[in-house]
């Protein structure tokens, strides 16, 4: 260890030494600087009231005021704190820095940046070899890239593994623009939430999910967001797990798994697979439920309008009949595989394939009945999660 400087007033009954002009401490890979500095022999640490720069080798750390102890190779330094090394900054009111761990503790106010993350808390450990960081307290995670903000109480992110996990009640909150100009915002809350930073560009999320996005909305256990490859996969792990459910204006989703495809940040298909059911409110007509269930079904949309519904696999389906916009009974069917245009949301058009049956019931024996008209695994789910939930959730 060497320490040098213009000027040095030693205090020998004290055993403490106050040095001016140009403090330089030098101790293997470790420089700290600073116009003028204490040095206390007893517990062998410098401190310095003014500007205080430490370097080690590729990294820079600098405070209003510090202190270095010797011995320990650990820095405690305060006051608008800045912490340089590569591409990333971390900003606190303090820092502590351990040299033998390659470890800083950050407190209060805390900022880290990088070229594309900002990460903001009440307090941080960051371990330099590794690149791995701690966070905690009103954890805020900023990514520049595509515009995505990571909301939680604890956070842990894997520098070299390029892996971000989120706990305490992680919310996500993603405000994008289609290629018509629409705002299109999505939101995701869950128990915990973990990001890879890879190619893949994929979040996913476990427990008590809720999902909103323009008119669709969600609640599951688990989601796959795949945001270069704008997909969305929903699903259950388990028979005893609840199947995932989906909303879409006045309809109702359910399956043991859903894959919803974007283009655009526009709905194009979804593909919902193993025990799967559709049901379709009709606000004017209460009771009224068309519904259509089938092993596999896929929904196609144009401008995020539904178009055409495709079943396969043990097709059973409910639907009401209208003559002049006048209810006029509804028509069951069975049958291998259908497929359902629609138009302006009604439905236009059903084509039944593979053995197909059919039966009419006239209004006069529907009206008064509707309840006793459902399919074996209808069930009608009354905890659609709200857009003011979401936005009181984030204050919006």
């Amino acid at each position: 260890m060497r320490i040098t400087c213009n000027k040095a007033i030693q205090h020998l009954s004290k055993n403490e030494v106050e040095l001016i002009g140009n403090v330089i401490v030098t101790q293997d890979s470790i420089v700290v600087k600073s116009a003028k500095g204490y040095y206390f022999g007893d517990s062998e640490k410098t401190y310095s009231d003014t500007t205080i720069h430490l370097t080690n080798g590729n990294m820079d750390l600098l405070a209003d005021r510090g202190y270095y102890y010797i011995p320990a190779k650990k820095a405690f330094f305060f006051g608008n704190v800045l912490l340089t090394e590569d591409t990333t900054r971390v900003y606190s009111d303090s820092l502590t820095y351990f040299e033998k761990e390659e470890k800083a503790v950050a407190v209060g106010n805390v900022k880290v940046q990088d070229s594309t993350t900002i990460i903001y808390a009440d307090s941080l450990i960051h371990f330099r070899d590794n690149k791995n960081t701690f966070a905690f307290g009103n954890v805020k995670l900023v990514s520049t890239e595509n515009n995505i903000q990571l909301f939680g109480a604890r956070l842990e992110d894997y520098g070299k593994l390029k892996d971000t996990k989120i706990f305490g009640s992680p919310a996500l909150i993603q405000i994008d623009t289609a290629k018509d100009g629409k705002v299109d915002t999505l939101m995701i809350l869950s128990k915990m939430m973990e990001a890879h930073k890879d190619s893949s560009k994929a979040l996913f999320a476990s427990d008590s999910v809720k999902i909103l996005r323009g008119d669709f909305s969600s609640l599951n256990n688990h989601t796959n967001y795949f945001k270069k490859d704008e997909h969305i996969k929903i699903y259950k792990t388990s028979e005893e797990d609840k199947q995932p459910i989906l909303w879409a204006d006045n309809s109702q989703v359910t399956g043991d798994s859903i894959d919803i495809y974007l283009k655009d940040s526009q709905i194009k298909l979804i593909n919902i697979f193993h025990n799967c059911l559709i049901v379709s409110t009709m606000p004017k007509y209460k009771f009224r439920y068309n519904q259509i269930s089938g092993d596999t079904i896929k929904l196609f949309f144009d401008d995020s309008k539904l178009q055409r519904t495709e079943v396969a696999g043990n097709v059973l389906s409910i639907y009401y009949m209208f003559e002049d916009d006048e209810p006029n009974g509804l028509l069951k069917s069975s049958a291998e595989r259908a497929k359902i245009y629609f138009n302006k949301n009604k439905v236009e058009n059903v084509k039944l394939y593979g053995s197909p049956a059919s039966e009419y019931h006239p209004e006069g024996l529907v009206k008064g009945k509707e309840k006793s008209f459902t399919l074996p695994n209808f069930i009608l789910y009354k905890n659609r999660p709200s857009r003011n939930y979401f936005l009181k959730y984030f204050k919006m």
